[in-house]
């Protein structure tokens, strides 16, 4: 059996929008394409990491806008609702993770596993809305609320650890 990554026209894989849905290209992997579009997400926190709060919130909201957009086009395109290798959205909710944290490698990887962790777990209202909110809105916005989630866990964490 072919996984859902492996389904992907190659037409649709050169198109910028999809190209930039698809998390780079990560999203295509054939095993856990949400986890390695978070890891995408990474290099472009570390560019993000020193910049003021201003510009990191706004350019986070940029790409949750522009998300909706183009998880809703390539959503609709392959004709899958929530296709596995649309991971733009992994992306823009590890960014919500990391909304003022602190700088290290051990801030990034704790934002990694809580982000992934409320991402795969769906708690409430996460659960609900991924099943209740279609179109790209629907994509975007359960993987913002884990981002949220793992927001404010790390700001929790940062107040106990210091």
């Amino acid at each position: 059996m072919k996984k859902p990554t492996e389904s992907v026209r190659p037409d649709l894989r050169r198109n910028p929008v999809h190209w930039l849905a698809f998390g780079f290209g990560s999203g295509l992997s054939p095993v856990a394409p949400g986890t390695f579009g978070t890891l995408a997400a990474i290099p472009l926190y570390l560019l993000l990491s020193n910049a003021s709060l201003w510009l990191y919130l706004s350019v986070t909201l940029v790409m949750f806008v522009v998300g909706v957009y183009l998880c809703g086009k390539t959503s609709g395109d392959l004709g899958v609702e929530d296709h596995p290798g649309i991971v733009w959205d992994e992306i823009v909710g590890y960014l919500v993770t990391m909304i003022a944290a602190p700088a290290g490698i051990i801030w990034v990887a704790t934002g990694f596993v809580l982000f992934r962790f409320f991402d795969i777990l769906k708690p409430w209202p996460i659960g609900y809305v991924d099943s209740n909110v279609k179109g790209g809105t629907g994509i975007m916005i359960d993987d913002v609320l884990a981002g949220v989630y793992g927001l404010i866990v790390i700001q929790l964490l940062i107040v106990v650890v210091g």
